[in-house]
This record gives C-alpha cells, sequence and structure tokens, in this order.
C-alpha cells in the first residue's frame, strides 16, 4: 500500500510493503517484502531496505544506509552520512552504515556515519552510537556504550 499523500518516485515497491502519509521515497532505493514506513520519512536513493523491516515516523534513510532483513527502526531516529559536513563540500565522502539483521535501534537515537551495529543488537532510545556495536548487545547512552549481551 502507498498512501496518496505520499510522495513515492520508487516504481519497485512490493505490494506486501506500506508507505504512509507524507513520506518521500526516491526512485533509487532498494525495498524489501513487508516493510512499514510510517509517515513522515524521507528514504534516499542509495539505500538498501530489507524484509520485515519496520522504519517509525519521523526517519530520514540517507544515500549510504543499509538496514538488513527484520529491523526496527524508533521513531525520530537520525542517521548521518558525513563525519565532516559542509555545505557545498567538493570534498565530501559517503560514510555507509549497516544496521544487521533483526537489530533495534531505540526511537530518538543518533547514528554516527560509517558505523555497523551487529546481528539483534540493541539500541536504547536516545542513545548516541559513534562507534561499531557487536552482535546481541544492548548500548545504551551518550557516547553509547555496552550495558550487557541481550538474547531477545
Amino acid at each position: 500500500m502507498i498512501h496518496p499523500l505520499s510522495d513515492c518516485q520508487n516504481k519497485n515497491i512490493p505490494e506486501s510493503s506500506n508507505v504512509w502519509q507524507y513520506c518521500v521515497v526516491l526512485s533509487g532505493a532498494q525495498i524489501g517484502e513487508n516493510v512499514n514506513i510510517c509517515s513522515h520519512c524521507f528514504i534516499e536513493n542509495d539505500v538498501k531496505i530489507g524484509n520485515n523491516v519496520t522504519i517509525k515516523c519521523g526517519v530520514q534513510v540517507w544515500d549510504g544506509i543499509e538496514l538488513e532483513d527484520n529491523v526496527m527502526i524508533g521513531s525520530n531516529v537520525t542517521f548521518t552520512n558525513d563525519m565532516y559536513p559542509r555545505a557545498k563540500n567538493p570534498d565530501w565522502k559517503l560514510l555507509r552504515t549497516k544496521i544487521c539483521k533483526g537489530a533495534t535501534v531505540g526511537a530518538g537515537s543518533v547514528i554516527l556515519p560509517g558505523i555497523t551495529i551487529g546481528e539483534k543488537a540493541f539500541i536504547a532510545a536516545g542513545s548516541v552510537v559513534t562507534k561499531d556495536v557487536p552482535a546481541g548487545e544492548l548500548w545504551i547512552g551518550s557516547p553509547a556504550k555496552f550495558y550487557k549481551k541481550v538474547d531477545f
């Protein structure tokens, strides 16, 4: 389902996926089956979204971001793809970020560029992730730090 109040320029979204109102999805994004993109989201071109992914309201998924299968992105998560942003910078360098299978990023978290969050890792709401997070770990805080192993 593509809501009529979205600006979905992508013609390859599976019927099993939902794009809700006030979303913009650019034509080059790869979006899997059973994806739910909630209202007020922006999905750029060089983006890969796997199957069974949920992206809650107010999230921008910029070029260079990959969300593998079964990832949950909480509302108002902020992704970045440039470590040193400047307007009209001719030396701009895209840094790729990967959220691995089954990981969760809690609401309001900030993910710096070039980060990998491992399989089934969990980022607590409001955390600022400044380095890679290993699989199966809960990280919390600003900057985010290891809290405990998780098996859920």
